[in-house]
This record gives C-alpha cells, sequence and structure tokens, in this order.
C-alpha cells in the first residue's frame, strides 16, 4: 500500500473510533433481532403482506424466505430515471424465481439540477438529500425487510440513499443503476454553443436544438458530472456489482445485471449463511478507497459536501485535509469532459471502472481485502461483465486501455495528482478543483467584483462592465443562506472572459459541482457570508488572490482594516415560493460545508 493512503486510513481509523464504535453497536443490536417480520405482532404483519399475491404471502411467513425491500427513485421526468419504471417488477420476479419476495418499501423524490439550473427550485437541491435519506428511512422503518435495493442515480439522490441505507446498516443492500444515455452531440459542441449563445452569437433555438441533440434519450447524461461520478464511487465501494455502472439502458445485459443483483442480494442475508450487512462494507478503507477513485477521474467536487455526509452516516468522520492529502499522491488516469471532450460511453468502452480499479490496485492505491458486495477482496472489481449464450459472466479486463486519450495506466498519467485543492487563507477554507483547469489559469489576482445572484453577473457581462481581469465574488449561496444551489449559469460568461485573454476567476461560499470547467473556482467557502464570514466583510475592488496552484484564498488589505469592517447584510428577497419556505428549518440546521452541509450532522455526531 501506498504509504499515504495508510496514513490517512490509520488516522481516520483513530478519529473516528468512538463514532464508528457506537455506531457498530447500534447496527448489531438492530441485526441480533434475525428476521424482522419475525418480530411483529400478527396485527401489524398482517398488514405488511396484506398486498402481496398468495403465493408471496405463504413465502413471507416462512423466515427463511428473504423479504427484500426496493426502495425507488423512480419519475419518468429525469431521463435517468425513467429506465426504473419496469424494474420493481423485474426484480419481484427475479427474486419469486429463488423462492424470495420484493417489496416496494417506498419512493424517494428524484429532481434534476439540469431542469432547476439557475430558477429557483434548484435552491431545494442540496436539501432533497437529506429528504431522501429520511424518506429512505421511513421506507425501511416497516421492519418487514431483510435486505434492500436502491434504485438512484443522480446528484444528491445517491448519496442520500445510501445515508438513509447506513442508519439501517444491518441490512445487505445492493444499489442498481440504470447506465448513460447513448452519445449524443459531443460535450465539446454542446458547450461551443452554450459559449456563442452567452456573446449572443446563437440564438435560443440553436441553442435548445443543441441541448436536445445532447440530452436526448433515457438514461444518464453522458458528462462526468455528480450523477455519473456517483456510479463509479457506488461500483468501487463495492456496492454495485462489477461493470455494472455505464451499461446502457434497454439492453441485454443491463437486465441481466439488474436480475443477477436482485438475486445476489438474497445470497447476503442472515438466511443464506454468508451474511454481510451495508455497515460492514461501508468502512474507514472503503471511504479512502472513494476518494481515490474520485480524484483519479477528476470526479464532481460536489462529493466533497456528499462523501463526509455519507462518512457521518456511518459514524466516520472525514475531512476535507484528508481528500486534500490523498489527491497529492493519486494520479489522473482519465480525461471524460469537463475534464476533456470524451463522454462516459467512451471512458466505459476504453476500459471503463474495471481498468480503473486494477491499475489502482497495483499501484497500492486501494485497500484490496474490503467486503463488496460480490463477497471479500475488491479484485473482482477489475472484472467487466459479459453474456455468453445468455448467461451473465465476467471476465478479467483487458491489459491495456483501448483509448489513452480517455483513460490511462498508472505508468502514464494525465497528472501525477488529482487535482483538488483545500483553498485556505483570510476569506475562509474552501476546495479547487484544477484538473480541468489550465496551469496557467490556476493563479488570478485581480479586483473583485461582488455579486448576489446570477442574473446580476450575466446583466453586468452583457452591459461590457467586466472586461478586465476579474475575481468574480457570488456571495450568499451557502446552505444556511439560500440552500447551497448550483451555480453553473455563470460558467458561459466567465469562460468567454476567459478566451478573451483576462485573468478571471470565481469565489463563492455556494457550489458548482461536477460540471464546473475550465474557470479556477473557490467553492463551499466558510464559513459562509450570512453568518458573518469573511465574503461578507469584501468590497468591490478589494484585490483577491485565488492561487490554485498552492491553495491560497487572499484578500490583499490590512488585517485591522479587514477585521474592522461590519458584515453586508443579505439583500436577496425571501426565501419564499416554490416551496422554499418549508425548509427554512432544514436550512438553520445545516452544518458548514466541511462537515457535508448537512441537517443531521450535530445529531449523528452526539448519537453515533
Amino acid at each position: 500500500m501506498h504509504p499515504r493512503v495508510l496514513e490517512v486510513t490509520e488516522r481516520l481509523v483513530e478519529r473516528s473510533r468512538a463514532t464508528r464504535q457506537r455506531y457498530l453497536a447500534m447496527v448489531a443490536d438492530a441485526a441480533s433481532q434475525g428476521p424482522q417480520r419475525g418480530q411483529l405482532q400478527c396485527a401489524n404483519f398482517a398488514h405488511g403482506l396484506a398486498g402481496c399475491s398468495s403465493g408471496d404471502k405463504q413465502r413471507l411467513r416462512l423466515l427463511d424466505s428473504a423479504n427484500v425491500a426496493i426502495v425507488t427513485a423512480y419519475n419518468d421526468m429525469l431521463s435517468a430515471h425513467q429506465p426504473y419504471e419496469q424494474y420493481p417488477e423485474k426484480i419481484r420476479q427475479a427474486l419469486r424465481d429463488i423462492g424470495s419476495v420484493g417489496q416496494v418499501a417506498g419512493g424517494v423524490p428524484a429532481m434534476c439540477d439540469g431542469v432547476t439550473q439557475g430558477e429557483p427550485g434548484m435552491e431545494l437541491s442540496l436539501a432533497s438529500r437529506e429528504v431522501i435519506a429520511m424518506a429512505t428511512a421511513v421506507a425501511l422503518s416497516h421492519n418487514m425487510f431483510d435486505a434492500a435495493l436502491f434504485l438512484g442515480i443522480c446528484d444528491k439522490i445517491v448519496p442520500g440513499l445510501l445515508m438513509g441505507a447506513l442508519r439501517f446498516g444491518h441490512l445487505p443492500a445492493i444499489f442498481i443503476p440504470a447506465g448513460p444515455m447513448t452519445s449524443g452531440l459531443s460535450n465539446k459542441e454542446k458547450a461551443a454553443v452554450r459559449q456563442l449563445y452567452a456573446e449572443g452569437k446563437a440564438t435560443r433555438e440553436e441553442l435548445l436544438e443543441s441541448e436536445i441533440k445532447a440530452y436526448h434519450s433515457p438514461g444518464t447524461c453522458t458528462f462526468y458530472g455528480t450523477a455519473n461520478t456517483n456510479q463509479m464511487l457506488m461500483e468501487v465501494m463495492g456496492l454495485h456489482l462489477p461493470g455494472a455502472s455505464f451499461v446502457n439502458p434497454g439492453t441485454p445485459l443491463r437486465e441481466a445485471l439488474t436480475t443477477y443483483a436482485a438475486q445476489q442480494v438474497t445470497r447476503l442475508t442472515q438466511q443464506s449463511g454468508q451474511f454481510i450487512a451495508l455497515a460492514h462494507i461501508v468502512d474507514e478503507r472503503v471511504l479512502v478507497n472513494s476518494i481515490v477513485a474520485l480524484h483519479a477521474t477528476g470526479g464532481s467536487t460536489n462529493h466533497t459536501l456528499h462523501m463526509p455526509a455519507i462518512a457521518q452516516a456511518a459514524g466516520i468522520q472525514l475531512t476535507w485535509q484528508d481528500m486534500a492529502d490523498l489527491s497529492e499522491v493519486v494520479p489522473t488516469l482519465t480525461k471524460v469532459y469537463p475534464n476533456g471532450s470524451a463522454d462516459i460511453n467512451h471512458f466505459h468502452a476504453a476500459g471503463g471502472v474495471a481498468f480503473l480499479v486494477r491499475e489502482l490496485l497495483a499501484g497500492g492505491l486501494l485497500h484490496e481485502d474490503v467486503n463488496t458486495v460480490m463477497g471479500r477482496g475488491l479484485s473482482r472489481y477489475a472484472q467487466e461483465p459479459f453474456l455468453v449464450d445468455g448467461k451473465l459472466q465476467w471476465r478479467d479486463v483487458p491489459t491495456a486501455s483501448l483509448d489513452e486519450n480517455i483513460l490511462r495506466p498508472l505508468a502514464r498519467p494525465f497528472s501525477p495528482e488529482g487535482g483538488l485543492r483545500v483553498m485556505e487563507g483570510n476569506l475562509g477554507r474552501g476546495v479547487m478543483k484544477v484538473s480541468a483547469v489550465a496551469p496557467e489559469h490556476q493563479v488570478v489576482q485581480a479586483p473583485v467584483r461582488i455579486f448576489h445572484d446570477q442574473q446580476a453577473l450575466a446583466d453586468a457581462f452583457k452591459a461590457g462592465e467586466l472586461e478586465r481581469d476579474l475575481v468574480a465574488v457570488m456571495r450568499f449561496q451557502g446552505p444556511r443562506s439560500n440552500g447551497m444551489p448550483e451555480l453553473h449559469k455563470m460558467t458561459p460568461f466567465l469562460g468567454v472572459l476567459q478566451d478573451r485573454g483576462f485573468k478571471v476567476a470565481l469565489v463563492t461560499d455556494g457550489r458548482m459541482s461536477g460540471a464546473s470547467g475550465k474557470i479556477p473556482a473557490a467553492i463551499h467557502v466558510s464559513p459562509e457570508a450570512i453568518d458573518g464570514g469573511p465574503l461578507a466583510r469584501l468590497r468591490d475592488g478589494d484585490v483577491v488572490r485565488v492561487d490554485g496552484s498552492k491553495g491560497e484564498l487572499t484578500v490583499l488589505i490590512d488585517a485591522a482594516e479587514f477585521a474592522a469592517r461590519e458584515p453586508v447584510l443579505s439583500d436577496l428577497p425571501a426565501n419564499v415560493g416554490t416551496g422554499r419556505e418549508l425548509f427554512a428549518f432544514m436550512r438553520e440546521a445545516f452544518s458548514g460545508a466541511e462537515q457535508g452541509a448537512s441537517a443531521f450532522t450535530r445529531n449523528l455526531q452526539s448519537l453515533t
């Protein structure tokens, strides 16, 4: 093992010792009760099986048959989740074939950040993760189940499902993906039309036509944003079947993987004799593996929020410093948009997750001796699935990448490090993803222009007010202010300025997610402005240095003068409309960004 990986793992274990022990004790207590439906009163049990077929009722009365909860994020407005419409019946039939039962235990909401981007609904996006976690807990609260299957893909959905599932960590669990849509208009062409539109050189009709050609069918969007990063992480964490993440919807292989997953989860139950609970998969080593894979692929910065929150749900105290220290020694092995021109289908065809796992294992950068849904050992995930005479089989991945423009071996990385920086200085503490930022653009020192919403920046751009070196500050966008919406509406305008030769950077207490690209962006800055953080004391014209190479985030002003300034108050309208008023209690409870921007952090730390 690489010494840095061991060092981070060991300190994570030590830091988490007390909370992890309490979490595992909770899990052991729940597991000791055996099949949960066997503990129910007769009337309770009768309610739980009243809607079942006669055959399923009889199986449920036999405690040696597994009852599998299905928790689904299906809706047909999200292309990624539309394929899930038929999954419950396919899963139920696969379980009946082996004498088990499946019940849809509950549904969770699934909103699309792509649809709500720049709209008021985006302010519910991060909060939806907490709602999903709670909805998952409600679904599993009936104590009818011996195992669980989770159907979810996109940005907040998988983290929320996993956070909720971990509070029922005594249950075996498998996450079942639906796969990415086939490739449409290239990401490079799509980005070019967006930038032309921002400059007024393309019409709205041309922009819409471009977007429809890019997002054209059921399946996950094909760029390497948060949704596809989720899928890669679930696979490397051993919560998917090997090779399951990026098989397209509606294909025979996709169907076979779904059937196998449904049946595999029953093999992990107490009745099977091969019991592996979710809590015994997601441990400190698996979390370190997930961060290594995140860096090696240049994955979404949203996971600097999600992974600490997921870790908290498992009683583990993961920090940004852990993540940044791993980034220093993990090479970048992939180039997928927005870090390159290829999409996720090209990555999968070049060797995909299996190739990535094999290379990282060979370099001592991943823990091999971990539990997975396929049993002990991560090396199984260096294999990829095939159908042979209609039967599912796994083979070792080819020894060479089929396209080194997309996926490279450890000996020839795109970069010697993963590209995540912890940004620190007198403006607070945040993160920057530099893997998509050219070296010559990683350091910007310029006067600031302060904005409190994205439309104000767009208006200033169109009025010609930003034609200079610029650090754009977008404040009052943190979790406690307005729910921490994504801020991608600014990206085309700042990209145009950079292309015109200006030095441009962004600083915000908000977030940019997996589609953040070529502009150096210090994001998730905390303390956030609404809590009187340093961003609230900035004024237009202050000179700020954003140094992505060294991780510096500073305003160049006398310390005493800066400290003496009164923080500016937000001038944003009240969080009312589009249901935002219902989430006021959650915004008040949100932790800081480094603690996952979660409403649960304080409670989980005290209870586990």
